[in-house]
């Protein structure tokens, strides 16, 4: 658009002979978007749970068992006790990175009138802070949370219950001025529906992903790729019941670079290119896709941040 304003321009004073036509006038800044800290529990669980990290946590694991039993083929939920068995059977098998942190008390929270199939979401955050929070839907008595919150069962034990939005936290929520919802690099990756999200503020080190020393072995030709990679500040990466999306932030002109990278380089255990297959890339939205082969071996190579195409460049 602004290229096309200025050759008309041009033309219109070509076309007048004018040398002192008036000049245009300025086109007006657009304002910046305001930054929404506050929670909103009707995005996506990903994008809603990022009021809640603190800025100084680094990594974060966001499950949606809702999302799941759509995916998994359950509806809106196991409507028998068999139903409900076999979803946290699909559940163990597909790629998640919770399998449920209520379920190791599940007798007694269901005494007390709750348990798992109560949670909409759950998330985790590590890095230079630790902690988690669960979202439940609304059919949850409030009383009986406050019940289980009380007796320290399970996963409860020292947990903060927020029966207005519906969470349960591991520690109090920071302000929305120093959380993750706060820092545009990290909100433009997340967004939409997926089985499961993980999230990285930053890259991956060379060592830490083929192993110690790997990098002083490097050849000359993967090196020169490796060094030729635009600087990565931050990734996500979203997985449905077949595909994953890596979102690496708008236009990335190394995205097919990075999609090819882990052809040049020693290979990960498991191999990196037997679990996430027939990959491809968009560079306009910094995406590319895979096709899971293994889904709990890639979310072994993603929690164990060994992820070729998230490597620092030099």
């Amino acid at each position: 658009m602004r290229h096309g304003a200025s050759w008309l321009l041009a033309a219109a004073l070509l076309l007048t002979g004018c040398s002192d036509a008036a000049d245009p006038a300025p086109e007006p800044t657009p304002e910046a978007a305001p930054v929404v800290t506050a929670y909103d529990p009707t995005l996506e669980p990903a994008a809603a749970v990022l009021s809640l990290v603190p800025a100084e946590a680094t990594y974060l694991e966001v499950t949606d068992f809702d999302q799941l039993r759509l995916t998994l083929g359950f509806g809106d939920g196991p409507s028998s006790e068999e139903e409900r068995q076999r979803f946290w059977r699909a559940v163990d098998g597909a790629a998640t990175f919770s399998r449920g942190m209520l379920r190791p008390a599940e007798v007694r929270l269901r005494e007390l009138g709750i348990g798992q199939d109560d949670v909409v979401w759950e998330a985790r955050w590590s890095g230079g802070a630790e902690g988690w929070v669960m979202a439940l839907h609304e059919r949850v008595r409030a009383g009986a949370v406050r019940r289980a919150v009380a007796q320290g069962v399970g996963v409860l034990d020292g947990a903060r219950y927020d029966a207005r939005r519906r969470l349960v936290l591991s520690t109090a929520p920071p302000d929305g001025a120093a959380s993750w919802a706060a820092e545009p690099a990290v909100t433009g990756l997340v967004g939409q529906p997926a089985n499961a999200t993980y999230v990285e503020r930053g890259c991956l080190a060379f060592d830490d992903v083929f192993g110690a020393g790997m990098e002083d072995r490097l050849a000359a030709a993967p090196r020169a790729e490796l060094d030729a990679l635009d600087p990565l500040g931050a990734y996500a990466v979203s997985f449905g019941p077949d595909l994953v999306t890596v979102r690496l932030g708008d236009a990335r002109s190394d995205a097919f670079a990075r999609l090819r990278i882990h052809e040049l380089l020693p290979q990960t255990e498991p191999e990196f290119g037997r679990v996430f297959s027939r990959g491809v890339s968009d560079p306009s939205t910094g995406r590319l896709g895979y096709d899971v082969e293994r889904p709990r071996a890639a979310v072994r190579l993603t929690t164990g941040r060994r992820l070729p195409f998230a490597l620092c460049s030099d």
